[in-house]
């Protein structure tokens, strides 16, 4: 749910945020540990700039192995994770076991789920793609079995199973892309929870510090010596022939993808 708030200052003209239904506090102790801030930092040099500061965050333990057969669970409470986009769900196994998962969209405390190879087609089940109905709409899919849930995992995110033929299923991603994962990978019915995610609107520049991100300077309002873009009489614009980034690499357009990767033959039509 987005709450939008009272234009009461120029910070909140334009603010919002996405409000759970409940909040629950602090999360389960046993499946969170701080984790150590990098601000964006390697051995003590810049490797990714405007980042630092931001709130103190527990991080989450979250299961993408999802490897509990056939012990049903309980939705004890769903989450805010500061680490991602998307909601968690706290789940309490039959066994006595608490483990964080990714919620889906329509996901409800108190709710059942199963992990099994013929679970029934309901929202937070997971089943075996070559058993899951086509047109199905699944998220945390496995592209090798075994391997944890590897697509579609942000806020929103989704993918179509197309087809199944022999020992490959076929998934229409979000961006349009259509690939090959092995029919005897997992996956999980429904859509990733938090769909208005990208509607969120952070209002003034504090609360982007709070997350930690720092002010960006644009290239062109820098000297020759510092960006690429730099310099000239008046605006000049970026100056170049192309885009670059600060040590002179090309961005904007610039294919960065290796030429033979190992998965090119699971890519049947490349994303949009």
């Amino acid at each position: 749910m987005i709450k939008i708030y009272k234009k009461t200052t120029p910070g909140r003209r334009q603010m919002s945020v996405n409000k759970l239904e409940k909040d629950f506090g602090k999360p389960e102790k046993s499946l969170t540990y701080f984790l150590k801030r990098d601000r964006g930092r390697s051995q003590g040099k810049i490797s990714v700039r405007h980042k630092g500061g931001g709130h103190k965050k527990k991080y989450r333990q979250i299961d993408f192995k999802m490897d509990k057969v056939n012990i049903p669970a309980r939705v004890e409470r769903i989450e805010k994770d500061p680490f991602r986009s998307a909601n968690v769900a706290l789940l309490h196994y039959k066994d006595g076991e608490k483990r964080y998962s990714i919620a889906v969209e329509k996901m409800k405390v108190g709710q059942e789920i199963i992990i099994s190879e013929n679970a029934s087609i309901k929202e937070g089940n997971r089943a075996i793609l070559r058993n899951i109905p086509v047109g199905t709409q699944v998220s945390l899919v496995e592209i090798f079995p075994g391997k944890g849930a590897q697509l579609a995992r942000s806020a929103g995110s989704s993918a179509i199973l197309m087809s199944v033929e022999g020992n490959m299923a076929q998934l229409k991603l979000a961006s349009g892309e259509l690939r090959l994962a092995s029919a005897d990978s997992w996956a999980t019915i429904g859509q990733i929870s938090n769909i208005l995610h990208n509607t969120v609107m952070i209002g003034k520049a504090g609360r982007s510090r709070w997350m930690g991100i720092r002010p960006a300077v644009r290239g062109t309002a820098m000297n020759p010596v510092d960006h690429p873009h730099g310099g000239g009489e008046g605006r000049q614009g970026i100056g170049l022939k192309h885009p670059k980034t600060p040590w002179g690499k090309p961005a904007l357009g610039k294919k960065t993808r290796k030429k033979f990767k190992y998965s090119d033959k699971f890519i049947l039509k490349r994303r949009k």
